[in-house]
Order: C-alpha cells, then sequence, then structure tokens
C-alpha cells in the first residue's frame, strides 16, 4: 500500500521548489541581462569618446583591444576601485534590487515550506490521536470501534492493519462467547448422556440387591441391560476423548494409500455383532481395489460409527448397500441403508454433537457421527447424508485425490 498522503506532501514540496529555483534562475538571467546592458552602454559612451579624441584609431583596433585578456595592466586599482565594486550606478541600483527580490523570495520559501510541513505534522498527529483513542477503546474490549474515513495519508497502512487486528479480535471474542455458550451445553449433554445410563444402571442395582430371590430370566436380563449401558457409558467416553484430541489438534494423522476394501472389511468386522443380533446383510461392490490416501486406524473408527448408524436405523432382517466408485477428481463410498429414514430436519444436524431428534435411534448417543466427519475431513474427504422416512439412509463419502 503506497504511502499517497505523504506523496500528495511531497510532490507540494517538489513543485514549490521547482517554482522557487525558477524564480530565482530568472532574476539571475535578468540580473545579467541588466548587468550587460548596462556596461555595454557604458563602452559604447567610452568608445565614442576616443572616436572623437583620437580619429586616427580605427574602430576594429578598438574593439580588438575589448576583446584582448593579456592587458594585465590594473588601471582601476590605481583610483582605489576594488574588483568588487561598482563603477557604473545602475548596476549598484540593480544589485541591491535583485539581492531583496532573491532575499524575499529564499524568505517566501522557506515560509511556504514551514506552513506545508506543520500542516502535514497537524494532520499526522490527529491521525496519531484518533489511533491512540481508538486502541484505548479496544483494550477496554469495545471491538466495535471504528477508526475514522482511511484518508490517503502516512498512518493508512498501520490504520488497515489495525482495523484487520481488530476484526481478527472481535471475531476471536465472538467465537469464544460462541465456545463457551457450546461448552456449557456440551457438558449439560454429557452430563444428561451421562446420568441417564448410571440412573438406569442404579434402578436395576438396587432392584437385584432389594430382591435376593428375583427369577433367574430376569436377573440376566437386568445384568444384560447394566452390561449394555456400561458399554454405551465407555463408548461415550472413549468418544469424547476423541473429540478432544481432534478439538486441541494433538493428533497426528499417519496417512498412506490404502485399498478400500481392506478399510471396510476392517470396519464391518467392528459391527459383526450387532449385524448378526439383527441379521442385517452388508453387501460391497464397486472399485474396491482402489486406493485412498488416509489413516487407516482412523479411517476404520469413522467408517464404523457410519455403519453402527446405519445398523441402529435399519430394519431386522434387511440389508445394508455399500458402493465404491471412482472418479477423475475422488473415490466416492455410498452406504446405503433401508432402514426407517432421519427426518428432513433431523439430517440438518446429524453431524452435531449430542443432536437427538424426533427419529433419532433410541440406543444412539448422537456423537458418532461427529467424530467421523472430523476424522474425514482430516483424511482430505467430505462426508453428506440423505434420509427419507420409511425409504432409508444414504451417507456419501468422497476422498479428494
Amino acid at each position: 500500500m503506497k504511502n499517497n498522503y505523504f506523496k500528495k506532501y511531497l510532490m507540494t514540496f517538489i513543485v514549490l521548489s521547482g517554482i522557487f529555483l525558477s524564480i530565482l534562475i530568472l532574476l539571475n538571467v535578468l540580473e545579467y541581462n541588466s548587468y550587460n546592458q548596462n556596461i555595454n552602454l557604458k563602452i559604447n559612451q567610452i568608445l565614442n569618446v576616443v572616436k572623437k579624441e583620437y580619429p586616427e584609431v580605427s574602430e576594429a583596433e578598438l574593439i580588438k583591444i575589448l576583446k584582448s585578456e593579456n592587458n594585465k595592466q590594473d588601471i582601476l586599482n590605481k583610483y582605489g576601485i576594488e574588483d568588487t565594486e561598482f563603477i557604473i550606478e545602475d548596476n549598484r541600483l540593480n544589485n541591491t534590487c535583485f539581492l531583496i527580490f532573491k532575499i524575499s523570495s529564499i524568505l517566501i520559501f522557506i515560509i511556504i515550506s514551514l506552513k506545508l510541513f506543520i500542516s502535514y505534522k497537524k494532520v499526522s498527529s490527529k491521525e496519531i490521536e484518533d489511533i491512540i483513542e481508538a486502541l484505548e477503546k479496544i483494550r477496554e474490549g469495545n471491538y466495535q470501534e471504528k477508526l475514522a474515513y482511511f484518508k490517503e495519508g502516512e498512518l493508512s497502512l498501520l490504520k488497515n492493519e489495525i482495523t484487520k487486528i481488530v476484526s481478527m479480535l472481535k471475531s476471536l471474542s465472538e467465537k469464544a462467547s460462541t465456545d463457551k455458550l457450546s461448552l456449557k451445553e456440551s457438558l449439560e449433554d454429557i452430563s444428561h448422556q451421562i446420568r441417564t445410563p448410571l440412573t438406569s444402571i442404579y434402578i436395576m442395582l438396587d432392584n437385584l440387591v432389594d430382591n435376593p430371590n428375583m427369577e433367574e430370566e430376569k436377573r440376566e436380563e437386568f445384568l444384560l441391560k447394566i452390561k449394555r449401558e456400561l458399554s454405551n457409558i465407555n463408548f461415550l467416553i472413549n468418544t469424547l476423548l476423541k473429540l478432544s484430541m481432534f478439538d486441541a489438534c494433538t493428533i497426528t494423522f499417519l496417512k498412506d494409500n490404502y485399498k478400500v476394501e481392506d478399510i471396510l472389511e476392517e470396519a464391518i468386522l467392528n459391527i459383526n455383532s450387532l449385524s448378526d443380533l439383527k441379521n442385517v446383510a452388508i453387501n460391497i461392490s464397486g472399485d474396491t481395489n482402489e486406493k485412498i490416501y488416509v489413516d487407516k486406524k482412523w479411517e476404520i473408527e469413522a467408517l464404523t460409527n457410519i455403519l453402527k448408524n446405519a445398523l441402529e436405523y435399519s430394519y431386522n432382517n434387511s440389508h445394508i448397500d455399500i458402493i465404491v466408485k471412482k472418479y477423475n477428481l475422488y473415490l466416492e463410498i455410498i452406504i446405503k441403508d433401508y432402514g426407517k429414514g432421519i427426518s428432513s430436519k433431523d439430517v440438518k444436524h446429524i453431524f452435531e454433537r449430542f443432536y437427538k431428534g424426533a427419529s433419532t435411534s433410541r440406543d444412539s448417543i448422537g456423537i458418532g457421527l461427529a467424530l467421523s466427519k472430523s476424522i474425514i475431513l482430516n483424511d482430505n474427504g467430505k462426508i453428506t447424508c440423505e434420509s427419507k422416512i420409511n425409504e432409508g439412509t444414504t451417507f456419501k463419502l468422497k476422498y479428494f485425490y
């Protein structure tokens, strides 16, 4: 960014300096011409007198004498006239006039330059005061403070940078407030997510303790429920720890090229017990031999959570299709179930932490898909979801080359 305001003052000073120098040159030319005119006039008078008194001396000889540089005799000194003195009164008067003009021009130039400098400093000082005042308000937390309109000036670059910093501080302040509110809501959600299964566990344990003669079948049912609730709590805590690591940017992805088939097989292996329980078949088709550049361990985690979600929404004795498609710019993995589906209202929030809509599965904690999205984004990917009630849900994962 150029300092146009300073350039304006500098150009004004250069123009004034040019005018001043032009005036001085003009005065010198006029002075020189005036001296020549006066001297030539006196020489003509002298030549006329010499020609009249000494007619035998030719004009050519007189001109030759005037042009000669070899006459070393200094006649004027004999009469007490120094080289610097004027014997022609007109030249003396002209010298005085030109000297006055030159001194006046110099004084005018100095006054105008000083006025220009004072004006420049005054404007600069005013801008500095405005900046200091604005910075004091910003220091007090008033990020709404705006600097005056950016005139072209020496401090325009500084103003522009300060404005950028203020904008950044304002964004950070707003983000901090949002994060604080989000953290509060997250803590409330976590508390609720943990309190609910713990309460259920306490109730079932109380029943077991208070009824030592409980039927074996009922006792086993309670124990299985307790185990399931503890498993949910364990999953919640582990997932929260992983998400917090992503938020803190403390995870290092070890990426390499891996076959899609290998990643999918390990993800399916993680949810085999649930798929067997609901008798849901998982079919894989497409370009499964293609490779993607990802962190294998984390990508298996992401796909496991997505498949787990698909299984939770699937009907018993149904199936899930996994289709792999290769394109020029990316590789796409489509995971489609044919279950009860998710409402259009809930689909918009499906990747938000702890979101549980009306159509959310009872066993869903609402945090696995948020983790999956964080993983896929870190692997240079993108995930979207489409769903219709009673028609099923489709996840589309794109991994860009």
